[in-house]
């Protein structure tokens, strides 16, 4: 979620990202199995050799040189899936608690409740550090620059056009430019198939995002900027939130805000519908139930790690929410 997480929402994360998930109920592990996309990163044929050194611009406006690339620490799940989908997993030495995809599993994590531990990072001797624009605290990316070590700044994922250029960023930073340009023609190429496969409906259905920690009593909708607008909007349909007027990426949950939104279905990240206790819980949290949505008990479910990812598995995760909302789309 880092990739997307701003302002309150990442204050929530801060407190209740890795919180536990409450009892699972059958409706529940039944729509999150529907809904995860492949646990597993699909690398390019061919792995690609870097060739160092380069000069490249972060995106928080620093230039720097990369020597070498032989230690990776990406502090992101999304930049992670980049590196190991380039086709530069072995490089990788360590992972942000957000990379949940199977290659990644057994590497270090230097991340505490979203936060890096400078201490953990900088002991892995890193040649790169990858970073979101969000990644902090600020005092331990300061430290980890301050021992010398290359951090190269991201501009964060607002929606599908940002699934290109994040990719050919790490590529630069890591020498292999014509993987990047391959892997991004790859992902367009891949998300272009399965929009070109959206039903057509005369009425688009309205979803809300909803964000959701039932262990911390966290519940949001996501609004302008929530980071799921692009994703329902390839999927054929209307991000209730924000066309319901909310302005903040994510509000508290009120039966009002429901109730405007009026949502025909809702999207939810797997963990959260566990923690809420499945969909019989969902539709127990107020206003729930009296939308179309919960009337009609209609919830597309997609895996944390990949939902707002915007990187080369976004194409599972749009064909899981299309395949969610009109059936499946063989």
């Amino acid at each position: 979620m880092r990739v997307r997480v701003t302002g309150a929402l990442l204050a929530v994360l801060v407190v209740a990202g890795c919180a536990s998930p409450e009892a699972t109920s059958e409706p529940a592990a039944k729509a999150a199995g529907a809904g995860a996309a492949a646990d597993r990163v699909e690398p390019l044929a061919d792995t690609p050799e870097p060739r160092l050194p380069v000069t490249v611009r972060s995106a928080d406006g620093h230039d720097f040189t990369v020597k070498d690339a032989e230690r990776v620490v990406p502090l992101s799940g999304s930049l992670s899936e980049i590196v190991f989908t380039l086709g530069l997993g072995d490089r990788v030495v360590a992972r942000d608690i957000t990379a949940t995809f199977t290659q990644a599993e057994k590497l270090p994590v230097v991340t505490r409740n979203h936060d890096v531990s400078a201490e953990s990072v900088l002991s892995l001797k890193p040649d790169l550090v990858l970073a979101e624009a969000t990644t902090g605290p600020a005092e331990a990316m300061g430290q980890i620059r301050d021992a010398g070590i290359p951090v190269l700044v991201v501009d964060p994922a607002q929606g599908l056009d940002d699934v290109g250029p994040r990719i050919q960023a790490v590529a630069r930073a890591l020498g292999v430019p014509a993987a990047g340009e391959e892997l991004t023609k790859r992902s367009e190429e891949r998300i272009a198939a399965v929009r070109k496969d959206v039903p057509k409906k005369t009425d688009e259905p309205r979803v809300a995002f909803l964000y959701l920690r039932g262990s911390a009593s966290v519940y949001l909708i996501g609004g302008k900027g929530s980071g799921a607008t692009s994703l329902l909007e390839a999927a054929g349909a209307v991000d209730a939130g924000a066309e319901s007027g909310l302005k903040k990426d994510f509000t508290a949950i009120t039966t009002e805000a429901l109730a405007q939104a009026a949502p025909d279905a809702i999207l939810v990240m797997s963990k959260g519908l566990e923690s809420v206790g499945g969909i019989d819980g969902l539709v127990r949290i107020p206003g729930v139930a009296q939308t179309p949505a919960g009337m009609d008990r209609r919830v597309v479910s997609v895996e944390d790690g990949v939902l707002l990812n915007y990187g080369p598995r976004t194409d599972a995760v749009l064909k899981s929410i299309v395949g969610q909302l009109y059936g499946d789309t063989k």
